[in-house]
């Protein structure tokens, strides 16, 4: 990168605001995707620290006269490559956009800067409000404006829905430099397109995310986990829509197999609940008394036996129910030194008990394994292709991702529920999506990026 571009950064954010020093932007070059399968990051970059809108607006102005490629990047806890610069590009991290900048209790709203971690706006929540933010995609060093980005998800899904349900408002800079506010704290709002969720989940290509304004929701009194155990994936499955008919709606419905809960436990030194049966159910429950929380899963128990089930068991103290999610948390980490990569796909919940089974079978055609675990509620089943005996890429590999993408579609699904295209699903699309729709989504960018400078190689 030349001379004179670090320079202008350094007039726009400060001489200790950016950097080429390899020593120094290594850390921001790669994200969390799996190594065998991301792409080789360009080490002739910039990492630069912007403190403000005005900033970030001043740098991609620059950018864009001078046609350089900028990537946004967030917490880099994403998992398709979405912030690995494959070229030299200005790297904009928005660490220093960490500020509060309203919570409005009365409107049941929080607006931050995009560069505010989950953990912090959880912090901030606990210590000052009786309100609660319910989206928790697993990792509290994920940031805000990156969480909208993604459309991040998590567990609790089944009760409250993804970032799309939650955001209100947004301050973005547009690639060409203009700042616009898309939004506002309303709870309706019908006027023109509506470009406030365009942006989310467009994974930095459209524009950078600087503030995000959230609505929040009463926290329960009283919470309690479920474990339920079963003999098969199909009696599982079959409770979960019958619990939901019921009008039973738990904050969220985890779906694990037992060789995977039973390792995930072992890792952290703990052992897993249930003996009997091979998978399990865990269901997370709220109220308003513990009265409520005993008779809900009462309920939920009763339609399970109903389906089959062959053991039951109630965390009965805040302990065991943190040590039961701690396990479920876990599930990826026993497997990490053996996994190629992690896919979400899913798939409408009814669906759930043959979408296992197709993929199990086709595990079987490559005489491998794929171990399953995830938010059965709301049909989004993670999967692990895992390496071969060298820790390579098995030879197989990408025909049998494909098997198992288009098995997802075959039930009406997607190839990804939570992760995102990025730059390791792009060549993917055409499966999901017919040449005209994929020429839509391409002029969208051209719109707002007409010279293609920002997160390029990203979704089109």
């Amino acid at each position: 990168m030349k001379t004179e571009v670090i320079e202008k950064l350094k007039q726009i954010c400060g001489n200790d605001f950016a950097t080429n020093d390899l020593s120094q932007i290594q850390g921001y070059l790669y994200d969390e995707t799996e190594n065998l399968i991301r792409p080789e990051a360009s080490k002739e970059c910039i990492v630069v620290k912007p403190s403000s809108s005005e900033e970030i607006s001043e740098i991609l102005k620059y950018a864009n006269e001078k046609l350089i490629p900028v990537v946004s990047r967030g917490g880099g806890t994403g998992v398709v490559s979405g912030v690995i610069p494959t070229r030299p590009s200005i790297i904009i991290s928005l660490e220093r956009l960490n500020k509060l900048v309203e919570l409005d209790e009365k409107n049941l709203m929080i607006t931050v800067e995009s560069g505010v971690t989950l953990a912090s706006l959880l912090e901030i929540l606990s210590n000052s409000s009786d309100l609660f933010f319910p989206v928790h995609p697993g990792d509290e060093g994920a940031q805000i404006g990156g969480m909208v980005a993604t459309n991040a998800g998590g567990t609790g899904a089944v009760k409250h829905g993804i970032m799309r349900n939650h955001v209100k408002a947004l301050e973005i800079v547009l690639p060409t430099g203009e700042l616009v506010t898309l939004g506002g704290k309303l709870l309706k709002n019908n006027m023109g397109y509506d470009l406030l969720h365009l942006i989310i989940g467009s994974e930095g290509t459209l524009g950078i995310i600087t503030k995000v304004t959230l609505r929040l929701y009463a926290k329960s009194n009283y919470s309690g986990t479920l474990v339920v155990s079963f003999d098969s994936t199909r009696d599982a499955a079959n409770s979960v829509p019958a619990i939901l008919q019921s009008g039973i709606t738990p904050r969220a419905i985890e779906y694990v197999e037992r060789s995977i809960a039973i390792k995930a436990a072992k890792h952290i030194g703990t052992t897993w609940p249930s003996e009997n049966g091979s998978v399990d159910l865990i269901f997370i429950i709220d109220g308003s008394s513990e009265d409520e929380l005993y008779d809900t899963s009462e309920k939920i128990v009763e339609i399970c036996e109903a389906n089959n089930a062959v053991d039951s068991i109630i965390a009965e103290s805040s302990k065991e129910q943190k040590r039961i999610l701690d396990i479920r948390s876990n599930v990826y980490t026993p497997y990490k030194e053996h996994v190629a990569d992690g896919l979400d796909m899913a798939v409408p919940p009814s669906s759930i008990p043959d979408f296992i089974d197709d993929i199990t079978r086709i595990a079987k055609k490559y005489n491998t394994e794929i171990p399953s675990a995830g938010h059965i509620g709301d049909g989004n089943i993670h999967n692990f292709i895992l390496t071969d005996e060298n820790g390579n890429l098995p030879s197989y590999y990408e025909e049998f991702k494909k098997e198992l993408y288009k098995t997802a579609l075959k039930y009406g699904g997607t190839i990804t529920a939570e992760h995102g295209t990025g730059k390791t699903k792009k060549n993917y699309m055409s499966l999901q999506y017919t040449d005209r729709e994929i020429k839509i989504m391409e002029g969208i960018k051209k719109v707002f990026d007409p010279n293609n400078i920002l997160n390029c190689g990203n979704i089109v």
